[in-house]
């Protein structure tokens, strides 16, 4: 088998000549040697394999590749391999041109020269291979190069886990099927922390230290550690390292349930700040007025859970950052706001671990937080906290922590670490270790801006795909005037020219590269959001948020009403499946694995979802299986005929104006977290009817889904039976029991046979 790929870029189309007879019998030596050599006679070939062979271990370019017209295209080529791989050996055939020639730049970044007429093939070759070798070796990060050549010594395993290197499975049918449907690797590498060559986990020694201080440098912090248990492990381990019983902390609302965690597991009393909503339902940023010290004070005086804190200053806070949606806080900013009332700041970055390696999302991610941005005396510590194989590449439940300093309040190794080791595992599961070490050699150097770029890249396209299309549908005047959308700004401008554009027509390298394109301006109705002060918040343009007809980001409502839960039951029919839908949007997500196929066929199944609806399409033909599991409900139905009925149904009970307010007013809390959990631990909750809550201390955080945000933490009042948190849940329940196959996924609800919301409260 091939080790890896070498590109030869050279022309040597005068079939017959001396100089492409030597290259033959280069590419041959090569080949002997285990490369695959590939081929590439113009730099639009060496620039395409450029883009889709990542397996590159070497290449050779000749600068007349192509001839001359201009800028030569060899110069295209050189530039393209830097930019893609990082200190990838390049190998320049001068072909005729005296080396003193050469542009400057050029005899920086290549490894050497290759004269083909002057050494042998045998040598060239040899040169070539040597650097290849090297390179191969040295592009490894630490632990998963360390875990490679263990595994090459083919040591008997004689500790756990007793699989014993898969040997184990061979020994039963089923655990045959498990090992063939695998691979040996896995289990070979699926070792005991007793193997002490690769380091240890709690003591950061060792590879596994190396790799934790790599990634430290790759994303720019002071310390990083692994975390294997997911995301929610990394908040719950930041929260339990910096928070006592009683002391108080600032919490957005808009907040993973593993931050409530934290804070039952430490006794921390929560005083939240609350995000904004727009007219989609969409959960926004919290407004910089209400980050200010005396928005903090504020809301400290007015919290019932403050009087039992020990001290009147919160300890520390919790924003999340990017919101679920994309949205994307100039994190310095809020770091001088919230560093007013805090000396240690938490970022919950679990789908934004890509930002620190595009420039479009300068400032906008926790580890920019540093001395050059913000004076040591005013800065906070912040940590973030990042669910890296969400939008990295790494197996799942691999997370990070990373940590900036500041002399505030300076994380100490050893005192973090106890809390560390409370959390952690002492059997890590050592191929998810690998996956952080690789995800951060991937986004190390160039590689890191190439993979973003490219997903942004795909993004943009896809929304001026979109909103094309939805153009063409209007222009053509022969069929219903209505097509999806995606959510952004309708107008960019260019900040150098000053040029406005539609957002269709804006040129994609201005669209993928400047930030002012995708920063929610003050008062702009695309977003409808109250309370921004420039520059504060960006869209993130790789997580796409369809827009249904029915309503705006005002809350204006419109026909047709074409409900976001009816389109992801059509498109899970296509095998489509969202990241996340509301009342009328649903969530696409372009990670790194992005490709244009995959968001071709999506436009696709918007398009034929159209064609259906106006067509009048039986529901029996468009969701077969919901009609065959509710036929008393859905039979006889079309397509439109259901969307008007959800939509109707929406409207009347205007929940997405009730959503808002419930959101955005939260129930008074009446005990803290950790009082809550010890009254349901010691026997002292029920369950609870909906029409039975009003005034009720729920047990347990209500989560619904949409949007997938906590309406009643734990310890919290349901309020009076008029409250809006009982009359969204009221409004959900009945829309629930009208739309079988439809319910809101409600965690921390049951549902009884007839469709009645339970709750468990305390006693």
């Amino acid at each position: 088998m091939p080790r890896s790929t070498i590109l030869v870029a050279v022309d040597d189309s005068a079939e017959g000549s001396v100089l492409a007879d030597q290259l033959r019998a280069l590419c041959g030596r090569l080949d002997e040697q285990g490369y695959q050599v590939v081929r590439a006679r113009t730099a639009q070939d060496a620039l395409a394999l450029t883009r889709v062979r990542v397996d590159l271990a070497a290449a050779v370019v000749g600068w007349d590749l192509g001839g001359d017209d201009g800028q030569r295209p060899a110069e295209s080529v050189l530039k393209a391999l830097m930019a893609r791989f990082t200190r990838l050996p390049v190998f320049l055939v001068p072909t005729g041109t005296d080396v003193d020639d050469l542009p400057l730049w050029v005899a920086e970044v290549v490894s050497g020269y290759v004269w083909l007429l002057e050494d042998t093939p045998d040598f060239i070759a040899g040169r070539i291979g040597f650097a290849a070798t090297r390179y191969l070796d040295e592009i490894l990060p630490p632990f998963f190069r360390e875990l490679r050549r263990f595994d090459d010594t083919h040591e008997y395993s004689w500790h756990t886990p007793a699989h014993a290197g898969g040997v184990a499975f061979l020994k039963s049918p089923v655990g045959r099927a498990f090992f063939d449907y695998y691979g040996e690797r896995l289990f070979r590498t699926d070792l005991s922390i007793s193997v002490g060559e690769l380091g240890s986990l709690f003591e950061h020694t060792g590879p596994i230290g190396d790799a934790e201080r790599n990634a430290a440098r790759v994303f720019g912090a002071d310390s990083t550690y692994f975390v294997v248990h997911g995301d929610s492990t990394a908040d719950r381990m930041v929260c339990h390292a910096g928070v006592t019983q009683d002391d108080l902390v600032l919490v957005d609302r808009n907040c993973h349930k593993a931050v409530y965690h934290g804070l039952t597991i430490t006794g921390g009393r929560p005083v939240y700040l609350v995000p904004t909503r727009n007219g989609y339902g969409l959960m926004g940023p919290i407004p910089p007025a209400a980050l200010t010290a005396e928005a903090a004070a504020a809301g400290i005086r007015d919290s019932p859970l403050a009087e039992g804190a020990t001290d009147p200053e919160p300890v520390y806070a919790v924003i999340t950052n990017s919101t679920y949606d994309g949205l994307c806080y100039d994190a310095v900013r809020v770091a001088e706001l919230l560093g007013a009332s805090v000396p240690r700041l938490h970022l919950d970055e679990a789908w934004f671990a890509y930002a620190r390696f595009n420039p479009l999302y300068a400032r906008r991610y926790g580890m920019s937080v540093d001395a050059s941005a913000i004076p040591d005396e005013k800065r906070p510590t912040v940590f973030a906290t990042q669910s890296t194989h969400k939008l990295l590449a790494a197996f799942s439940q691999s997370s990070m922590v990373h940590i900036k300093n500041s002399p505030r309040a300076p994380v100490e190794h050893r005192q973090f670490n106890e809390t560390f080791m409370m959390h952690a595992t002492t059997s890590p599961m050592y191929p998810m270790l690998a996956s952080l070490d690789v995800a951060a050699g991937m986004m190390d150097g160039a590689g890191g801006q190439w993979l973003t770029d490219e997903a942004i890249t795909e993004a943009v396209r896809f929304r001026q795909a979109v909103a094309r299309l939805g153009r063409r549908i209007t222009a053509a005047a022969d069929r219903p005037d209505w097509f999806f959308g995606t959510w952004q700004p309708d107008t960019v401008t260019d900040p150098h020219t000053g040029a406005r554009f539609e957002f269709a027509d804006a040129p994609l390298d201005l669209l993928r590269t400047e930030p002012g394109c995708w920063t929610l301006e003050p008062g702009a109705d695309w977003h409808g959001f109250a309370g921004l002060e420039d520059g504060f918040c960006l869209l993130d343009p790789i997580k796409v948020t369809i827009t249904c007809p029915g309503t705006d980001a005002k809350g204006t409502p419109a026909t047709p009403g074409i409900p976001a839960r009816i389109l992801t039951a059509y498109l899970e029919t296509r095998r489509i499946v969202v990241e996340k839908t509301d009342a009328y949007t649903c969530l696409v997500l372009f990670s790194m694995g992005i490709t244009k196929g995959k968001w071709g066929t999506l436009l696709d199944a918007l398009t034929d979802f159209k064609q259906l609806y106006d067509t009048a399409a039986p529901l029996a033909a468009v969701l077969p299986a919901l009609v065959e599991q509710h036929p008393d409900r859905y039979a006889g139905l079309t397509l439109p005929d259901l969307c008007d009925q959800v939509h109707a149904e929406l409207g009347r009970g205007d929940l997405v104006a009730l959503l808002d307010e419930a959101f955005t007013h939260p129930p008074r809390p009446v005990l803290t977290p950790a009082q809550t959990y010890r009254g349901l631990i010691r026997g002292g909750a029920e369950p609870v009817r909906l029409s039975d809550l009003a005034d009720r201390v729920v047990a347990t955080m209500v989560v619904t889904t949409p949007p997938g945000i906590p309406v009643l933490m734990p310890g919290e009042s349901a309020g009076h039976a008029d409250s809006a948190t009982m009359r969204y849940l009221r409004t959900l329940e009945a829309f629930d029991r009208r739309f079988p196959g439809f319910a809101s996924e409600t965690h921390g609800v049951t549902r009884d046979s007839a469709g009645d919301y339970w709750i468990l409260c305390l006693r």
